[in-house]
């Protein structure tokens, strides 16, 4: 049964949509939406239609506009966060949310429109009044705030939210497969923007997901192949110009496409779900790389996001550079804050993990995030690096330079390292070490090269 409201809650709502929750308690289970259920066309766990229903309606509304066509738009939405949540308090629970999201939408879409359960936690619109790009963000902006207000389960509130894609007939396709197909594509867009998000198909989003998968298939044959290279930039002493160890980061050139850059195609590998399988052929080549450099010497890798919610990762990393034959004490993690904070109870135990076999810590683009002290309480880090953002402004901003000169205050204090990132002028590095930051790295004192490269220059400046 549908719980509610409560006053507080209510609160947090915008004032338009009380009314809309005041209309799903009036409604409730027994709207004619819901109650009829035709086994080959309804959800029995919701009462909506299902995706079959959904592909009756827009063949009906097809033709019956056949001699007048006008626009129309079909919708999906999909539950943000909502697998953690099943998982965590039950199917049960899952199927409660499932049910109260499906009586919030049937309440609230306008007349003359319909909702359907496309599946799992995919549901889908039929809206024959809706013939633009602007009616349709409209609707789903308000969907998307109904769909905010926390869901009852028991004496628990829990919250979530929803990504929607939008299709308008017949722009974004004449049948009803290549209608969905539309949507669908521009859901996807949605997901990978992040949560709550609101996307209409049009051909330039076409023409950018189509470039997406192209860039994906071919980054995933450049996998297989051991075409992705690793570069290291060195992170010196500032004080002696003595290198103290490299950070490894991600090169691509494909044969077609050329020079790729990392921040576009480490994120495309993150968003497709096959970071691992990069991150693991990146670190066993700088692992073998790392072998021939003097034993003092460290060496930094980055984590991504997802590799923080898997408990395998400390088990994966480890393993690679057993058989690598580096030391865990040789290599350092860098982990951003956004990463940590994906699953901090996961993000926690592999940190523990990874701490206990002697693998060192620093915490990435530190002042960027928005509870950065708070992670530097909950969690053990060895260092702290100072995000480029910071260091560019020296000289020209006089925020920065107090910025820095805190961290560097309050690092000391707690006996952790920083490293200052994105030094590229003489002016940058004598204020830091004026401020006393110890450790940087950036265009100053080298670009990032490959591993031949890094030899060559390790002979050059390398002193034991």
């Amino acid at each position: 049964m549908y719980a509610p409201l409560s006053k507080d809650d209510k609160t947090a709502l915008p004032s338009d949509l009380i009314g809309v929750s005041n209309r799903i308690l009036e409604r409730g289970m027994a709207s004619d939406r819901l109650t009829a259920i035709n086994p080959l066309t309804g959800d029995p766990l919701t009462g909506l239609g299902n995706a079959m229903r959904l592909r009756d309606e827009v063949c009906a509304v097809v033709r019956e506009r056949a001699s007048d066509p006008a626009p129309f738009a079909i919708g999906l939405a999909n539950l943000d966060g909502f697998k953690p949540i099943n998982d965590l308090f039950g199917p049960a629970a899952g199927d409660e949310i499932l049910r109260q999201v499906a009586q919030r939408l049937s309440a609230c879409i306008p007349e003359g429109a319909s909702v359907m359960r496309m599946g799992k936690d995919e549901f889908g619109f039929v809206l024959p009044l809706v013939f633009e790009r602007t009616g349709a963000e409209k609707i789903g902006t308000m969907l998307r705030d109904v769909l905010s207000a926390p869901f009852a389960l028991g004496s628990r509130n829990v919250r979530l939210s929803a990504s929607f894609g939008f299709a308008i007939h017949p722009f974004a396709g004449n049948d009803v497969e290549d209608l969905i197909k539309s949507a669908a594509t521009a859901l996807y867009r949605s997901k990978r923007r992040g949560r709550a998000q609101i996307t209409v198909y049009s051909q330039e989003i076409a023409q950018e997901m189509s470039e997406a998968t192209e860039l994906e298939q071919a980054l995933r044959n450049a996998i297989i192949a051991d075409e992705v290279d690793v570069h290291f930039q060195p992170i010196v002493d500032m004080r002696t110009e003595r290198v103290l160890g490299f950070e490894a980061l991600a090169r691509w050139h494909d044969a077609h496409l050329g020079f790729v850059s990392p921040e576009r195609f480490v994120k495309l590998a993150e968003e497709r779900g096959f970071i691992d399988s990069l991150s693991e052929t990146l670190l066993r080549k700088a692992a073998k790389a790392a072998l021939s450099w003097p034993p003092d010497l460290f060496l930094s890798f980055n984590l991504s996001s997802a590799q923080m919610t898997n408990p395998a990762t400390a088990h994966t990393l480890l393993k690679i550079i057993e058989r690598a034959g580096l030391s865990p004490h040789r290599l350092e993690l860098e982990i951003t804050e956004t990463a940590v904070m994906a699953d901090a109870d996961i993000a926690q135990r592999i940190i523990a993990q990874l701490r206990a076999s002697g693998i060192g810590l620093s915490l990435d683009d530190f002042g960027t995030g928005q509870s950065s002290l708070g992670r530097l309480r909950d969690f053990t880090f060895d260092k702290v690096k100072i995000d480029r953002a910071f260091v560019s402004g020296l000289g020209r901003d006089h925020a920065s330079e107090h910025i820095i000169r805190a961290v560097v205050a309050m690092c000391e204090g707690l006996k952790l390292g920083v490293v200052a990132e994105g030094i590229e002028e003489v002016t940058e590095a004598q204020t830091l070490k004026a401020i006393g930051c110890r450790m940087g790295q950036g265009y100053l004192y080298a670009r990032p090269v490959d591993s031949a490269a890094t030899q060559a220059y390790l002979q050059r400046t390398y002193h034991p």
